[in-house]
């Protein structure tokens, strides 16, 4: 069986740095100050022979429920209420405050198995500090280092105590399903839509990516506010997406807003920013979410740019689509998209509202037909052809008073769709043949928006002049 534990404690005891142990990678942000975390994350956690969700969650704050550190605690409740155990954590360094004992008392309420936490424990000044746990009346704490990996031994035998049914050993195993291999001269595509399909949505700070992502999930799963900058880490969220003839498994990643690189001089801002890249690469379709008011800036121009270097799907989300009074100002937005980013031309550009969830079953369309053609794979024999017409038509110019040849066309790989070309004198081809040919491909093979990958290969000249 699996199960859920939430990772709940006040600001600063080392919840992150916890989780990033249990899950195995540096999933969650983790800085020396406070408050890092602000969104609940989830992760694949594994603990001796046991494998389960682990939820990090926000420090426990006193505030107001309508302030930002209100609807932080107001997430964590929600963490807890959808586990199955809490690890409670404490800084045995600083010992047993008065804001730990409060929020004991709230996970009492619970009525959750909680395993008690003295985290920071290392060294002697940790251990006195672990023996005060005990006056919380949660039990015994346990003595652990999350940085240094001590102490988990005996976390692992309180989880079996907690849970005794849900840490039994399940005798079923995992399918393996092999990815699909085409062959040099197959046609087809690499999709497998037995696996979840990986979408980042990304924008610059308040285009109104966690609303969006909430609206679609039909539930407050993420922190929102006016304020700009709320999210930090790359939050992923798993969802079982329902169309009209089709169900598909969804892992969306909710990042940080990505600011100007001369802008961005904090310490933690960086290390969002660094999340959110990385969320970009493990993606396979990025929404770029820009603000309807102010579409196009530079800075969204950029991150478009970024995704098509990382090889990513791209669909652009205009959001915040219910302030624009002129809907058929659409059209020139969609021409203006075609004329600043040649290099995805064709491209979704796609109006939402994360107010009121206009437009989401037509995103999610323009997201399934990008990730399609993303994954696309023509025969040889069919690319060859469309070369030779080509070649016919407007031959590659010559140099030096010698054509360039070019012999020999195939994709051996799609995601995104990768093309070889072989020839003689290919290092003399210039960029704008290079384009001629691809804007080629993405008109006769149909690949609007994806990125497009040419590799040129050539023969070596059995005539050159060789170094002694």
């Amino acid at each position: 069986m699996t199960f859920t534990v939430a990772i709940i404690g006040r600001p600063n005891v080392g919840k992150s740095t916890l989780f990033n142990r249990l899950v195995g990678k540096k999933l969650a942000l983790v800085d020396d100050q406070p408050g890092v975390t602000r969104d609940r994350r989830a992760g694949d956690a594994k603990l001796g022979d046991l494998n389960f969700t682990v939820i990090d969650t926000a420090g426990l704050e006193e505030g107001d429920q309508a302030s930002l550190s209100g609807r932080m605690r107001a997430q964590t409740e929600a963490a807890i209420e959808d586990a199955d155990a809490v690890f409670f954590v404490i800084d045995a360094r600083a010992g047993v405050t008065p804001e730990d004992r409060h929020f004991a008392s709230l996970v009492r309420r619970a009525g959750k198995p909680v395993i008690l936490i003295a985290n920071k424990a290392e060294g002697r000044a940790g251990e006195a500090g672990a023996y005060e746990g005990f006056d919380l009346g949660l039990g015994d704490p346990v003595a652990l280092s999350a940085e240094h990996g001590d102490g988990f031994a005996e976390l692992f035998s309180c989880l079996l105590t907690a849970l005794p049914e849900a840490t039994q050993l399940s005798e079923d195993d995992d399918e393996v399903r092999e990815r699909l291999v085409l062959g040099d001269d197959e046609e087809g595509s690499e999709l497998d839509p037995s696996k979840p399909l990986r979408i980042a949505v990304v924008g610059r700070p308040n285009a109104g990516k966690s609303t969006l992502i909430n609206r679609l999930l039909g539930e407050e799963r993420l922190l929102t506010g006016p304020e700009a900058g709320i999210t930090r880490d790359s939050i992923s969220v798993d969802y079982l997406w329902t169309g009209k003839n089709a169900e598909r498994r969804l892992k969306i990643f909710d990042t940080a807003g990505l600011r100007k690189r001369a802008k961005v001089e904090e310490k933690l801002e960086k290390l969002a920013a660094a999340d959110t890249l990385r969320a970009i690469r493990f993606a396979e379709v990025v929404v770029v979410l820009l603000d309807a008011t102010i579409p196009f800036e530079k800075q969204d121009l950029t991150i478009v740019d970024l995704v098509a270097r990382e090889g990513r799907a791209l669909v652009i989300g205009l959001n915040k689509w219910d302030l624009i009074e002129d809907k058929a100002h659409i059209v020139t937005l969609r021409e203006e998209a075609a004329r600043l980013l040649p290099q995805v031309r064709g491209a979704a550009v796609m109006p939402v509202s994360g107010a009121n969830g206009g437009g989401l079953d037509a995103l999610m369309g323009a997201i399934l037909s990008a990730h399609e053609v993303w994954n696309k794979r023509l025969s040889t024999s069919r690319l060859n052809r469309w070369l030779e017409g080509v070649i016919d038509q407007n031959p590659p110019p010559a140099v030096a008073g010698r054509r360039i040849k070019i012999r020999y066309i195939t994709q051996p790989k799609a995601r995104p769709p990768h093309f070889v070309i072989f020839g003689n004198q290919l290092d003399e081809l210039p960029d704008s043949y290079r384009r001629f040919l691809i804007n080629g491909l993405r008109q006769t093979f149909v690949l609007p928006g994806t990125p497009i990958r040419m590799t040129l290969k050539q023969g070596d000249n059995p005539y050159a002049k060789k170094r002694r």
